[in-house]
């Protein structure tokens, strides 16, 4: 979402084009880091980083150094020395290098040096001449993240964030853009020229916002575009266009960009990202009427607001599911003490309807047993419950929830009224299944345009990529949906699950105890034959994983090749991988799903043992629990150890040094970083060992990413924690 939005006529869905197949996700594959070009009101130098001798250039160089300017040093150019700036700060991108202001006939320039490759581009934009002193901006800013921390609420918070936004910036329209699951939009945060109509609540489509500008959001927390109607100033000599210019504040942007403002009315506009945990949360889009420069101040300024934004955000969001775990706990609190009631369980849940439906925030709930069925609330009719209990055993013994259940069952359509939305424990006693329902929700998706209709081409005109035009209110109606399933709901049904089995086993004890006074010696032979079993099952596995390992070892010793006895030790490792689960999995009643944590610190804890002290002594590790099924924390477990052997490998010539393993937890995705302070990565290395951590980055519908950790390398593992529904 990227432009200001005028006054617009009446909601209306009538094409005024003819809609054709290319979409505007076409303009993933625009290479805008490397435009080639700046915006004109400012300037660019391109100097060699070791002699810091200009060798390229954009904007009107020639007015402000004179028809000289290539081939000047930097030191001569800017008048102050430039190496020992680049040596005051750290390398890397994203990294900024402020200098001291640069003036040049009448105009004050504000200076900016990044690193890029072998190369020093230095921007120049004009500054402002009666700017508000140092003091009393970090005043303002303070007292600005003051407001932040005493609203009530993340709606109330990203309000005020707007008027703040606004009030710094000066445009006629601040908006608060917060991306969705699905990298749509929506403004959730406005204040704006009375004048202009309100884009509160407003969706956009993802394909607003570019891939690979999402990216640069990221690295480049500050965009400006003076007026859309600029002359592109572009980079001499032109062998240089293939500059790249991500870290430039005064890059040109793309075409298809200006000409989206242009079709919006927007005449300048400006973008603060927000970016929590790494991740882009969302934007403060300002827009203005009328051209309108954003200087470099205000810019850092916004940015380092923006910051502190972000961090109250993380609070609000923060504290808004602790509430929710609280009163979830408290409802537990009020349900477990029912389900352990004597009788049975059909008995026992039927007395406890009302306040199972109550904990989980249904409007309807069901248990059902074979074709027996006891209902509460708003439901489906009795055998349509009995088809959807027998559908949803046949999932998997793992509680699950979705909010537009005609999508995955499309009978279920019939019924969407009663329950589009669904969240189903199946049990283990009796083979019956736990049933919430919730009623359709008919949602008013207000958009800012025709998200459907983001390329148009007039009957008979060559295909050409080019932004949406229309940007008038469209509402959409969305049926066959129900209010969504907080993730804390789906880990309090997680928890319900296991109280109920514990319950289960508790009355199957007292059944058992009954029983005991007649076959008392029976049943101790068949209790004991039973664990016997268990324990020989479990001592053969045990017993056969060894063995492997073991004829692993003999064979690394005889090889007499040290590659094949390094490869045979990788092997060695992985199959401890594997064993930790098997040995976790005996220990544990929960079979479906492990602590990922504590399964990731006792693999490490196995490798620091094999790796040694110096190397046991250097690693870090922080691991935030989370609960995932068992066959995917085998692959996040086989991926681990690939990283730390590779790291032990390759970061440091095989001397011991730093390995840090965080695990961090982000909506329903977890984040596995392993970093180094070694040499980096290099070459481009495709073992075995890299091959199957593809295939299981694949298995876990995840991405891996390499990144420089300045020094050494930092990999970072994003994956789903649960399988996608299918």
């Amino acid at each position: 979402m990227s432009g200001e939005f005028p006054n617009r006529p009446a909601p209306s869905v009538a094409a005024e084009a003819v809609p054709i197949a290319t979409d505007i996700t076409d303009c993933d594959r625009e290479p805008i880091h490397i435009p080639g070009s700046v915006q004109p009101h400012g300037l660019l130098l391109i100097a060699e980083r070791a002699s810091l001798t200009v060798v390229a250039g954009a904007g009107k160089l020639e007015k402000a150094f004179g028809a000289d300017w290539l081939g000047r040093s930097l030191d001569d150019l800017l008048g102050q020395d430039v190496a020992a700036l680049l040596d005051g700060v750290a390398a890397g991108p994203g990294a900024t290098i402020t200098g001291e202001p640069v003036t040049t006939g009448e105009t004050l320039w504000s200076v900016a040096l990044h690193r890029s490759g072998d190369r020093i581009l230095v921007e120049l934009e004009p500054e402002q001449a009666d700017r508000m002193p140092t003091g009393s901006m970090l005043a303002w800013l303070n007292n600005a993240s003051a407001g932040f921390e005493r609203a009530a609420d993340l709606s109330a918070l990203c309000g005020y964030a707007a008027a703040i936004f606004r009030q710094l910036t000066g445009f006629d329209r601040v908006m608060i853009y917060r991306f969705l699951d699905e990298d749509a939009g929506r403004v959730v945060g406005e204040d704006r020229d009375p004048a202009l109509g309100t884009f509160m609540h407003h969706h956009f489509p993802a394909s607003d916002i570019p891939r690979q500008a999402r990216a640069l959001y990221v690295r480049n927390r500050t965009r400006s575009i003076a007026t859309i109607d600029y002359q592109p100033a572009p980079i001499r000599p032109a062998s240089f266009a293939d500059t790249d210019l991500s870290d430039v504040g005064i890059r040109s942007v793309s075409p298809i960009h200006l000409q989206y403002l242009r079709n919006m009315g927007v005449e300048a506009s400006a973008s603060i990202s927000i970016v929590k945990d790494g991740l882009l949360w969302g934007l403060i889009a300002c827009h203005h009427q009328t051209p309108r420069l954003l200087p470099r101040v205000l810019r850092e300024a916004s940015a380092v607001l923006a910051s502190s934004l972000a961090r109250q955000i993380r609070a609000k969001e923060e504290s808004e599911a602790y509430r929710e775990r609280l009163r979830l706990r408290t409802a537990e609190g009020d349900v477990v003490p029912k389900i352990n009631l004597d009788g049975t369980l059909f008995q026992v849940v039927e007395n406890a309807m009302p306040e199972l439906r109550e904990m989980l925030d249904g409007d309807g709930f069901a248990y059902v047993v074979g074709r027996r069925v006891t209902a509460f609330g708003v439901t489906p009719h009795e055998e349509e419950i009995v088809d959807l209990a027998r559908w949803a055993r046949g999932r998997g013994p793992d509680p699950f929830a979705t909010r537009e259940l005609a999508a995955l069952l499309p009978e279920a359509d019939a019924y969407r009224r009663q329950a589009s939305g669904l969240l189903a424990i199946p049990l283990q006693e009796d083979k019956g299944c736990l049933l919430w329902f919730r009623a359709e929700q008919v949602e008013e998706v207000e958009w800012a345009g025709n998200p459907h209709k983001a390329v148009t081409a007039q009957p008979g005109a060559a295909l050409a990529l080019t932004p949406r035009a229309s940007f008038d209110s469209w509402t959409q109606q969305v049926r066959g949906r129900s209010r969504s399933w907080t993730l804390e709901e789906v880990q309090a049904a997680h928890r319900l699950r296991r109280a109920f089995d514990e319950s289960a086993r508790t009355r199957a004890m007292r059944k058992l105890n009954g029983e005991l006074q007649r076959t008392l010696a029976d049943k101790d032979a068949l209790i004991a034959q039973k664990d016997v079993l268990m324990k020989e099952v479990n001592h053969r596995v045990q017993n056969s994983l060894q063995l492997v390992s073991a004829f692993l070892s003999l064979e690394a010793k005889a090889s007499g090749d040290a590659k094949v006895a390094e490869h045979l030790k990788e092997a060695q490792a992985r199959l401890s991988a594997v064993a930790l689960v098997h040995r976790r999995l005996y220990r544990d009643e929960q079979v479906q799903s492990v602590d990922l944590a504590r399964y990731l610190d006792e693999l490490l804890g196995d490798l620091k043992t094999s790796l040694g002290a110096p190397w046991a002594r250097q690693m870090v590790l922080d691991l935030t629990p989370v609960l995932m099924p068992t066959d995917r924390a085998v692959n996040v477990g086989l991926i681990l150890t690939e990283l730390v052997i590779n790291a032990t490998k390759y970061a440091y010539s095989g001397a011991a040094g730093p390995v840090a393993v965080t695990l961090e937890q982000y909506r329903n995705r977890i984040r596995l970083i392993v970093a180094d302070q070694g040499v980096g990565k290099s070459g481009d290395r495709e073992g075995f060992g890299s091959r199957m951590m593809t295939a299981m980055v694949a298995r876990l519908s995840g991405e891996i990413d390499y990144t420089d950790n300045q020094p050494g390398l930092r990999v970072i593992l994003s994956a789903p924690i649960e399988d996608a529904p299918r």
